[in-house]
Parts: C-alpha cells; sequence; structure tokens
C-alpha cells in the first residue's frame, strides 16, 4: 500500500528545514532525520500535487547507491532502519519507515556539483546560444543529447529554498569553498558518476547527468550527502532507446517538465497536477528503481 506524505509531522523534534522535498529534523548533536516526502517540484517551484510513494523510492534508492559508492567516498548515512535508529523516533514509524534517513550532521558545502556525460537539458540551451557550458567553450556542430568526449563538471551555486541556482564555470568554485575543496569536490564528483554511469549501462540506462551534494566533519573530512543518483537529481535515459539529435526517453523528472511546457506553465506558480501526469511520473520513477537495482521499491 502506498501512503502519500505530502508533508511530515514529527512535533517532538525541531525541524530545521523543509526543502523541495526532505524535511530536515534534529535528532541529537551529531545526527540529523532526513524524511523524503512526495513532493515534487520543477523549476525550483513545490508542486501543489504530490507523488505518492515518490518520497519511499528516493530514499531506497539513494541507500542503493550510497552502498555501491562508499569505496569512492565515505556517505552520510548512518542508518534507514527505523529499529536501528533511537527510540525516541519509533513512535514515528508510520510516518518515516521506508523514507528516512538517519545522518551525520555535517556542514554543508554551498556548491551543486554537477556531473554531466552527455550534452542535454539547460548545457544544450547554452550552447545553442553561445557555444559553451558553464561558461566553457565547447566543439562545433554538437547535437543535441551527444556523448561528451569524457565527462564534465559543470557546478552550480546553491540557492535556497524559493530561489535558482546559477550554473558557474568550474574556476569560481574555489572562490565560494576554497581551493583545496574544489579540487576535491570536482575530482570525486566525476568518480562518482563514472562508476554509477558503468553500473547503469550493464542496466540499459544511460546516466546522462547527475548533481550532487556534499558535507564536511569538524575534523574537514568530506562525504558524499542528501540524495545520489535518484530520478530527482539525474537525467535517465532508456540506452535501447537512446538517438542523438533530439531529446531522449527519460525515466526522470523531464516527463513532468515536458507537460507543464505544453501548458505554457509559468515557472513561478505552484500549479495542480493531472492524475494522469502524477501516475505516469510514478511508473517512470519505479522503472527506473526496478532497472537499477533489479528490486521493486517498498511503500509502507
Amino acid at each position: 500500500m502506498i501512503c502519500g506524505i505530502y508533508s511530515s509531522e514529527l512535533p517532538d523534534l525541531e525541524l530545521i528545514a523543509r526543502g523541495k522535498v526532505r524535511d530536515l529534523y534534529k535528532v541529537d548533536e551529531d545526527s540529523l532525520l532526513f524524511v523524503a516526502t512526495d513532493r515534487v517540484s520543477a523549476y525550483d517551484v513545490i508542486m501543489k500535487t504530490s507523488i505518492e510513494g515518490k518520497g519511499c523510492i528516493l530514499s531506497q534508492m539513494s541507500i542503493f547507491w550510497f552502498d555501491c559508492l562508499k569505496d569512492i567516498v565515505p556517505n552520510h548515512l548512518i542508518t534507514a532502519n527505523v529499529d536501528e535508529m533511537p527510540e525516541k523516533l519509533h513512535k514515528y514509524r508510520s510516518v518515516i519507515e521506508h523514507r528516512s534517513m538517519l545522518v551525520k550532521k555535517l556542514k554543508v558545502l554551498p556548491i551543486e556539483a554537477v556531473v554531466r556525460g552527455y550534452i542535454s537539458g539547460s548545457a544544450w540551451a547554452e550552447y545553442k546560444k553561445y557555444g559553451t557550458v558553464n561558461e566553457i567553450k565547447m566543439p562545433e556542430n554538437m547535437k543535441e543529447s551527444q556523448k561528451l568526449e569524457k565527462p564534465m563538471f559543470t557546478p552550480s551555486t546553491k540557492a535556497e529554498l524559493g530561489a535558482h541556482d546559477e550554473y558557474i564555470h568550474p574556476d569560481k568554485v574555489k572562490d565560494i569553498i576554497g581551493e583545496e575543496y574544489a579540487k576535491q569536490v570536482e575530482e570525486v564528483a566525476v568518480q562518482l558518476y563514472e562508476k554509477a554511469s558503468e553500473f547503469a549501462a550493464k542496466k540499459g540506462i544511460i546516466i546522462a547527468d547527475t548533481k550532487f551534494e556534499f558535507g564536511v566533519d569538524s575534523q574537514g573530512k568530506l562525504y558524499l550527502i542528501d540524495e545520489v543518483f535518484t530520478p530527482d537529481c539525474s537525467r535517465f535515459w532508456s540506452a535501447k532507446d537512446y538517438k542523438v539529435g533530439k531529446p531522449q526517453l527519460s525515466y526522470d523528472k523531464q516527463y513532468l517538465r515536458d507537460f507543464l511546457e505544453s501548458v505554457d506553465y509559468d515557472k513561478t506558480t505552484p500549479i495542480d497536477l493531472p492524475p494522469v501526469v502524477v501516475e505516469n511520473t510514478l511508473k517512470k520513477y519505479i522503472e527506473a528503481f526496478v532497472k537499477l537495482t533489479g528490486n521493486r521499491p517498498i511503500f509502507y
């Protein structure tokens, strides 16, 4: 049974923030509880309608990838098992089970570490206009959805809720987080993308691009945080249907974006989504999860 949650309510815990999807609570001085709701956003706007079960998929897919990628960089996950969480969280089982993670409390680096293996989306839009991606000059006569010669680090600023991230030249990252972290984040992000892309390719999925977030502990050690290689933060394409020169069949939010474009969405106002859009979006998320993990997501 799928039980939808648009907004979680855990009254005995301190709510730190409500993001586009996740609600963050303080558990103690060293840990936080991430609850993935079923909210869905597009163009940095949270829609009025939720995608019931989406939060479960996002959490479980992130947990899968955290395990796959832990040899490259440590991550912030402590446990996703409610029984292993502090006892004071057990009474919220009906809300948090299968859609939450107990994580280390870290200092978040204010950068979105985007890596692209193909030119699509905002990168394609910039290229058509200026011949660049993140202000980096690109080869002439590229085509939409074309594979890049090598994965490309195309970072953006990390905006506050309601504001828009801004893509920046990689050289500007050091001005925000320092030269040492800038170099480390770029190297680690590309390694994560390369390993996951190779894995996904064997499952019939192309990871066209993705974004990561990182944090550091009190000793300055780098951690992978938030979510990783989910349909919310990645562009997944069907490998068997891939064809250069056009938009691709995707397993991510692109379906929702395409619908919004079709109704001349103003990209600023939260709106209700038709049931068919909700249903088809969820189907795409489930299909991506099954293809990548070999299992079906668990809903509460």
